[in-house]
C-alpha cells in the first residue's frame, strides 16, 4: 500500500502536471485500455488520469473504505489494458510484453480487491 500511494503522489503532484503543462499538445499521449490516444484527445483526458492518482493518493493516505473496490478495479483495468496493447502491437513478440505486464497488475488488482479489511469502514 505504501508504494502504491507513493506511486499515487508521484503522478498527481509531479509527473500529471508536468505532462499536463509542460508538455505540447502534439506530443501528448495517454493509454486508456490498452489504446492510445494522442494530440487533443490525450490532453483533453489528461485530467481524469491526474484526478484518479490525486483521488487514489489520498484514499491510500486515509485508508478510506470508498477506494477499496476502485482500486482494484483500477488496478484490473490497467492489467486489460497491457493485455489489450500486447494484442493489438504490430510486432510479433509484443504479446509476451502484454502478457508480462498484465500478470503483475492482476495480481496487484486481486491483492487489492483481498484487501478490503485494511481500509477504514468509517
Amino acid at each position: 500500500m505504501t508504494g502504491l500511494l507513493g506511486f499515487c503522489l508521484f503522478m498527481a503532484v509531479a509527473y500529471v502536471p508536468f505532462d499536463f503543462f509542460g508538455k505540447p499538445v502534439d506530443q501528448d499521449q495517454e493509454v486508456w485500455l490498452g489504446f492510445m490516444l494522442t494530440g487533443r484527445a490525450a490532453k483533453a483526458t489528461e485530467p481524469l488520469h491526474w484526478a484518479i492518482y490525486a483521488a487514489g493518493a489520498y484514499g491510500l493516505w486515509k485508508m478510506r473504505a470508498w477506494l477499496h473496490p476502485w482500486a482494484a478495479l483500477y488496478a484490473a483495468s490497467v492489467a486489460l489494458g497491457m493485455l489489450i496493447w500486447g494484442v493489438r502491437d504490430a510486432r510479433g513478440s509484443a504479446l509476451y510484453v502484454g502478457l508480462a505486464g498484465f500478470v503483475p497488475f492482476a495480481l496487484l488488482a486481486v491483492a487489492l480487491w483481498r484487501a478490503r479489511s485494511r481500509f477504514n469502514t468509517r
